[in-house]
């Protein structure tokens, strides 16, 4: 009788829980398929029929957000903001992890202890001082400005992952190459990074999706039009007395289509990083 009683809970939690899934599932895509027939709308259909599919689909608003936006120059940058902060964020992270967790310093600890509180720093925290930083040492307005604040930010989450995994990379397959005449910078290229693949993967699509859709340091560090991300340059976009619907639903599809491609690519190595211990102490 028991043993039936936890059978119906466990199906009536089971049923919950798919009722529930698919309720959030609907609510979070209903707002991008919106979006996304919205941008084949004129202005005028919008403010008419503003939840009405597109009576006459037109792509004249993705023409006009990519001409009038500069949404070139945009995606290049985000690009290369996204690509380049996100590569050196892998890089150092699994630098530090080797070091912090396999070199055997006392003072290990206390560096870990260091970028551990590196997750309590905000951005708002810090952009007034490090706007001032950036204009007195000539970094303002220039890629490597952009940059440098994305790694740096990037590092202390990417550091606890990687140090995670690679406490558990066994010392003796370490302590072999070295035997065999390996040097330390050695075994971090052709063992370190070759077993640390799925937090590898794991740290690069957390940091890929953060950098990808990061507005404020590149509003504040920057001024150009060539500098601009896609995030600032389809928020120029919502003019407070005139603003064109039609092209800012074009411009954040453009912007948001990149990153659910790669997510939907990439999900699978996520999921593998987490399954085989990138959160494993």
């Amino acid at each position: 009788m028991m043993k039936n009683i936890d059978q119906d809970i466990s199906v009536g939690w089971r049923v919950f829980a798919y009722i529930f899934l698919i309720f959030f599932t609907l609510i979070t895509l209903l707002p991008l398929v919106w979006m996304l027939y919205s941008s084949f709308k004129l202005q005028g259909e919008i403010m008419l029929f503003p939840l009405g599919l597109p009576k006459e689909p037109t792509l004249k608003n993705y023409f006009d957000a990519w001409m009038h936006g500069n949404m070139g120059i945009a995606a290049l940058n985000s690009a290369i903001y996204t690509g380049v902060g996100t590569f050196f964020t892998v890089l150092c992270a699994l630098s530090a992890g080797y070091a912090l967790t396999k070199f055997g310093y006392k003072s290990s600890k206390n560096y870990y202890a260091v970028f551990t509180l590196g997750l309590l720093i905000t951005v708002n925290s810090v952009i007034a001082p490090l706007f001032i930083m950036e204009t007195r040492i000539g970094l303002y307005d220039t890629r490597l400005g952009v940059i440098l604040p994305y790694i740096a930010f990037g590092l202390p989450m990417a550091v606890l992952l990687a140090c995670s995994y690679i406490r558990g990379i066994p010392d003796s397959l370490i302590e072999a190459a070295l035997i065999d005449g390996a040097t330390y910078i050695q075994v971090f290229f052709r063992i370190i990074i070759i077993v640390s693949s799925p937090v590898i993967a794991t740290i690069g699509v957390l940091t890929f999706l953060r950098n990808w859709n990061e507005f404020i340091l590149v509003f504040i560090l920057t001024s150009g039009e060539n500098m601009r991300s896609l995030p600032v340059s389809i928020n120029a976009f919502a003019g407070r007395l005139n603003v064109n619907y039609g092209m800012q639903f074009a411009a954040l599809v453009i912007g948001t289509l990149p990153m659910i491609l790669f997510y939907i690519s990439a999900h699978g190595l996520l999921i593998r990083g987490f399954g085989e211990g990138a959160l494993k102490e």
